[in-house]
């Protein structure tokens, strides 16, 4: 499945997404943010309670919230729920928007040569 977004240069190939094995979920470190709403939905899609949820997997930045991140090596993290065994996301259904939107992000607009690094799915419209 192909898919594009208006005032991108490139498209996204779902099929080809698997072949990289997370470098969306991998590299360095930054912030996910998730909103209330999906706190909530991701509360009920672990079957924990929202306490449960910030204590393990949420940092507060300022007002808002953002996954934790794992440090594997030396400016190296991944997402907390990133499977490294699998290489693939572990609430892949409850994922946040900013997880959803990927790779069509405003940053991107601006830096197209770094998209194409990182994803071996962004093709060329």
């Amino acid at each position: 499945m192909i898919l594009k977004e208006k005032g991108y240069n490139y498209c996204f190939d779902a099929n080809v997404c698997s072949s990289c094995q997370g470098n969306c979920c991998i590299g360095e470190s930054g912030y996910i943010w998730i909103t209330k709403e999906e706190i909530d939905n991701l509360s009920k899609y672990l079957d924990i309670s929202l306490e449960e949820l910030r204590l393990k997997y949420l940092k507060k930045i300022t007002y808002k919230y953002s996954l934790k991140e794992i440090k594997l090596e030396e400016n190296n993290y991944a997402c907390v729920f990133f499977d490294l065994e699998k290489r693939q996301c572990s609430i892949y259904e409850a994922r946040p928007t900013q997880c959803r939107t990927f790779p069509f992000w405003d940053y991107f607009k601006n830096n197209e040569k770094e998209v194409y690094e990182e994803c071996p799915a962004i093709k060329p419209l």
